[in-house]
């Protein structure tokens, strides 16, 4: 039965052939749509879903099968090697498969497991430098708490309701952070192995305990008027036990001793042991605080020297990673802070640690051009917690020598220091929120694990022995004696 009506003011027919033979059969044609519609989205469902994020996850989506089965859903056999446990990628794969100062480049030869084609989860794009964040704003709550207590500074009549403001934001800043990096552990361990692996990203494993120091630092004295003891140890623990490591892979470890993997970012794992002293001496500990002082300060000699006579073959930091210059101001202008509460005045050796850090400090910022024309990124963040502690340690030595040149000048890192943590603020704030660019893809977790197979050239029989007839020891030209020889040069 075919069905045609014919519309005057259409120049087509509308023939409902197929409503017809739905009729004829006894089966209703929307719910023969409605099936196709499901398989549709189902068959899309199944596209969708990217299972090369599963070796990144904790379970590697065995929860997610456990419970489709738990609802009858019948899951997908999978193969045996989809099962195996991933195993901790060696230091000599960071070093072929990336390249830069900072090893986040993918070299030509090598492909990353996770697709490169589309943006990742959050959490794989969330890495362990973000912590820096944290280090900008708490570093200010203790330098505005230093303004409104400073001697030297009593003249600006500073209220201590900054330092109580920012404190508090400080706190919520670590919390957020640390609380979305915890998820990143608890849900894609691999890729936090990875970065604990990586000969740079280790380093950054100190800023949230470097975080927490500054926090009992810059405690408001209306909140706490002596902290606990027992709050050192917890917080220098993992310190030292970070330490341990690190420190006995630079003497002893092969591709991550220190002149292979010398960094700017090295100085992290620096800054933790005068940020430990200085806390441990303004609680009134003594040996704790000098033993830490004493393995800072050695090992921050060793990185000064080696960061300076940086080998001609090791490639220099690119544009987008100046910034992490300004670390090379942080350990000394914590160091002099450091050695000050510990001997209870600001003695010649705490100048000595201040002036290598102020003349740090001017060495680079008049280099204007070497911090401009690069994109923002998260290691912008370098430049906050090194200028306040410059400010900060600047007024303490203005405290032990008062005169207008100390006040001007700790006046004015001051108000550089909070003008570069505002503006970085507000920077992250809207490519975080508004442009969404601040975490792209993480490259340099997601190496394989394997070496790529080398292409190997082979000339033909013809050109092998030519090669080896015609070649001789003294010819350096080796694409002349592959030429196969004209008969006339044969028959010389």
């Amino acid at each position: 039965m075919k069905l045609c009506i014919s519309m005057p003011s259409s120049p087509t027919n509308h023939c409902h052939v197929d409503e017809a033979k739905g009729l004829e059969n006894g089966v209703p044609d929307s719910s023969a749509n409605i099936k196709n519609i499901n398989q549709q989205l189902h068959l899309n469902h199944q596209k969708l879903k990217d299972k090369r994020f599963d070796s990144f996850k904790t379970w590697s989506g065995r929860l997610e099968r456990q419970l489709s089965n738990l609802r009858g859903k019948p899951q997908e056999i999978e193969s045996d090697s989809e099962n195996i446990e991933p195993l901790p990628l060696p230091v000599d794969r960071y070093f072929d498969a990336l390249e830069g100062p900072e090893l986040e480049t993918l070299r030509a030869s090598e492909e990353i497991v996770l697709p490169d084609n589309k943006t990742w989860p959050f959490l794989l794009r969330y890495p362990i430098s973000a912590f820096g964040i944290c280090l900008g704003v708490s570093s200010q709550a203790i330098m505005w708490k230093t303004l409104a207590t400073s001697p030297s500074t009593k003249f600006l009549h500073i209220n201590l309701i900054i330092n109580h403001i920012l404190w508090w934001i400080s706190v919520a800043l670590v919390a957020i952070v640390a609380s979305i990096y915890l998820l990143k552990v608890i849900l894609y361990f691999e890729a936090v192995r990875r970065e604990y692996y990586h000969p740079i990203r280790v380093n950054f494993f100190f800023a949230p305990w470097i975080a927490l120091l500054f926090l009992a630092l810059g405690v408001p004295p209306s909140l706490v008027s002596k902290l606990p003891v027992p709050l050192w140890y917890v917080l220098m623990t993992p310190i030292f036990c970070l330490e341990i490591k690190i420190y006995g892979q630079w003497m002893s470890g092969g591709q991550r001793r220190l002149s292979k993997v010398a960094n700017p970012s090295n100085h992290l794992s620096i800054v933790g042991n005068f940020v430990g002293a200085l806390l441990g001496a303004s609680m009134g500990l003594k040996e704790g605080p000098i033993f830490f002082f004493a393995v800072g300060l050695a090992h921050y000699v060793v990185l000064f020297v080696t960061l300076y006579q940086r080998l001609p073959t090791n490639d220099t930091l690119p544009k987008d990673l100046h910034p992490v210059f300004f670390l090379f101001v942080a350990a000394p202008s914590v160091a002099s802070m450091a050695w000050a509460t510990i001997q209870g005045s600001f003695d010649n050796g705490a100048r000595i640690a201040y002036f290598i850090a102020l003349f740090l400090y001017f060495s680079l910022a008049v280099r204007v051009n070497f911090f401009r024309g690069f994109k923002f990124s998260l290691a912008w963040w370098a430049y906050t917690f090194p200028m306040t502690g410059a400010a900060t340690a600047a007024m303490r030595y203005s405290s032990e020598v008062t005169n207008i040149v100390t006040q001007t000048l700790c006046v004015t890192l001051s108000i550089v220091a909070t003008l570069t943590v505002t503006a970085l603020l507000v920077t992250t704030i809207l490519h975080a929120f508004v442009l969404r660019d601040l975490f792209p893809n993480d490259i340099a977790i997601a190496i394989s694990d394997r070496k790529p197979k080398p292409h190997k050239k082979w000339f033909n029989l013809t050109d092998i022995e030519t090669f080896l007839k015609f070649a001789s020891s003294d010819n350096k030209d080796i694409e002349a004696a592959l030429k196969i020889p004209t008969p006339e040069a044969t028959s010389v």
